[in-house]
């Protein structure tokens, strides 16, 4: 049903959590795949193990080059990107499979309700607390409670994990690399969305996932990702979320939202003073990787893998 796409970085026991989530939580059949950034912990054996298909770069080539690289590889009408630190609950994938169903067209950008451990003030998470990570994790208190907090789905709003239709996702170009390693990427593609002419941003309540949260983006060097959107499109990410994505499910009418975003002078200021003062994105990508450059390798896409891709 699903090409599940998975970047992951050194992070094998979170990573064995996901994926046998996976398996013994999803309705349906889906189709793994792992883009490992170096692997110096074991991960590259162990997916070789399980047949897992995936693929492998020698150094962290960041989210939006590893989500794009899986999403070629990806076998499936429907691209689901989920992060290694994440432990999809009971019926996850049919509740949102029942949003696929129900809708008129395939112009969705569909999320899951996350429960995580601490209390950020994050609105789109509920807060439930069953350990921080592998070690402590308790599964379950998670399938006890997982169900607990009603919340009614949240019309214009996104999280994680991402579900969207491959066509669209390859016709939009994924996620822009120049937003490596990653941060304000998914608003970004919210972006080239809505000028594709989405307007159904849903996070959906009853597919839900336990998330330990932040694992590996606090070891990377971040992106200065809110003045890269400004610079590009002339608008700050605030106002775009705010008087664009988030009032398309305040609308009956989704289509009477305006059918493209307006540059603001707040937002041109911005582009202006970045664009004289910061030498934006080439300096961020070479304060997170000065050599910029990336090798990635995969079993032949033209051969069957050995032992063969595993669907769960």
């Amino acid at each position: 049903m699903f090409s599940i796409l998975i970047p992951s970085w050194n992070n094998l026991p979170y990573l064995k959590l996901c994926i046998d989530s996976i398996q013994r939580h999803s309705t349906y059949a889906h189709e793994i795949l792992v883009h490992v950034n170096e692997g110096t912990d074991g991960t590259l054996d162990w997916l070789r193990e399980q047949g897992i298909a995936h693929s492998h770069s020698s150094e962290n080539i960041g989210i939006c080059m590893a989500v794009n690289h899986l999403a070629g590889m990806a076998r499936h009408e429907w691209l689901l990107y989920m992060n290694d630190d994440m432990v999809c609950c009971p019926g996850w994938d049919a509740a949102l499979v029942d949003r696929i169903h129900a809708a008129a067209d395939d112009r969705l950008f569909l999320s899951s309700m996350l429960l995580e451990p601490t209390d950020t003030g994050n609105d789109r998470v509920i807060v439930q607390n069953h350990g921080s990570g592998p070690d402590d994790f308790d599964a379950e208190g998670l399938l006890a409670r997982y169900r607990d907090s009603p919340r009614q789905d949240m019309l214009g709003r996104a999280s994680q994990p991402t579900l969207v239709a491959r066509r669209w996702w390859l016709m939009v170009g994924g996620y822009s690399i120049e937003f490596s390693p990653g941060m304000s990427s998914d608003d970004d593609l919210l972006m080239k969305l809505w000028i594709a002419g989405f307007r159904r941003f849903e996070i959906v309540s009853a597919s839900r996932l336990y998330h330990f949260a932040c694992r590996s983006t606090g070891r990377i060097r971040k992106n200065r990702g809110s003045r890269e959107f400004a610079l590009k499109w002339g608008i700050t990410q605030s106002e775009f979320m705010r008087n664009y994505v988030a009032l398309s499910g305040q609308q009956a009418d989704c289509t009477a939202v305006d059918q493209l975003p307006r540059a603001t002078p707040s937002g041109r200021l911005k582009r202006a003073a970045h664009g004289l003062l910061a030498d934006i994105p080439l300096s961020d990508l070479a304060a997170w990787n000065p050599r910029a450059t990336h090798t990635i390798s995969q079993p032949n896409p033209m051969r069957p893998a050995k032992p063969p891709c595993r669907e769960v």
